[in-house]
């Protein structure tokens, strides 16, 4: 196996183990399923995966293939790190061959200062994707302030404020994220955001257009609704830093929306997360449409 032999070039203190590297930048996807990634225990579908044969599927996790990014969209993952998250996968879903296989080397065996290291946290990803993974528990949703890990639960103030779950239970219920679905809940006039701090009588510039962008594959394309996002913003927070106002000059991927960027810089933080796929993929292609007439009549 060719790709085994990277790990030899690379110092073993350099090299994570697979779940690390699966916890850093695999779940994400991996996870929940989404956009067609084999999901983490899910025999059946990594069964189907292996039996194209493990240099296959390295190949494809290194270089990209369909929905599946090159290097799960971080460039600076090393090679033989890929090897060890999806060896460490195909073992957590249930292909036994791999529960005792060989890995590239691993820092936590070989370098003996390794376990007493703790992670370097890298400038402008602690916050990427913090929802998005959708491992929480249910009683892990919508802690009160003083347990959530943002307020200072030393303060006398935080003690004062709201829970979200008394907060948000008149709310319409979302399926992700805080479980509050805020477009609906808005639209229900169940909340009256205020649009400028200063004024309470300030009225929103609402835009109502719709921007759809075709996509490849056979994911229905994304469907962008100013009208809904207008609502809420003011159109300085997207332009021009995060999108230039031109048609053809934003590059977006799903990568880098996983990575924090594009509408990754709001999505899977403070809006809902990726995973929930209809929300954006809404319009069918116009073949899928023709096809499903078709079978209609």
């Amino acid at each position: 196996m060719g790709l085994l032999l990277l790990a030899g070039a690379v110092s073993a203190a350099e090299i994570r183990t697979g779940e690390e590297v699966y916890n850093a930048s695999c779940a994400g996807c991996h996870a929940s399923g989404v956009l067609q990634a084999p999901k983490l225990g899910d025999n059946s579908d990594w069964s189907k995966r292996e039996q194209q044969g493990i240099e296959v599927l390295l190949s494809h996790a290194i270089k990209g293939f369909k929905n599946m990014p090159a290097k799960g969209g971080n460039p600076t993952i090393k090679d033989a790190e890929i090897e060890n998250a999806v060896i460490y996968m195909l073992a957590k879903s249930g292909i036994a061959r791999y529960a005792q296989k060989p890995v590239s080397t691993q820092s936590s065996k070989t370098d003996p200062q390794a376990t007493n290291k703790k992670p370097v946290a890298r400038a402008g990803t602690s916050s990427v994707n913090s929802f998005n993974r959708l491992m929480k528990s249910k009683e892990e949703w919508n802690l009160p302030p003083a347990k959530d890990g943002i307020h200072d639960p030393e303060n006398a103030g935080t003690l004062m404020l709201q829970p979200p779950k008394v907060a948000f239970e008149t709310l319409t219920p979302g399926k992700s994220g805080n479980r509050v679905d805020w477009v609906k809940a808005l639209e229900n006039n169940e909340i009256l955001p205020r649009y400028d701090r200063l004024s309470d009588e300030a009225q929103p510039v609402v835009m109502d257009l719709n921007i759809v962008r075709e996509v490849k594959g056979s994911m229905p394309d994304v469907v962008y609704p100013h009208k809904q996002h207008t609502e809420w913003l003011d159109c300085s927070n997207c332009h021009p830093a995060i999108f230039i106002p031109q048609k053809g000059a934003n590059q977006i991927s799903m990568a880098s929306i996983l990575l924090g960027q594009k509408c990754g810089v709001c999505h899977g933080k403070v809006a809902f997360p990726v995973s929930e796929c209809r929300r954006c993929h809404s319009r069918q292609k116009p073949a899928a449409v023709e096809t499903s007439s078709k079978q209609t009549n």
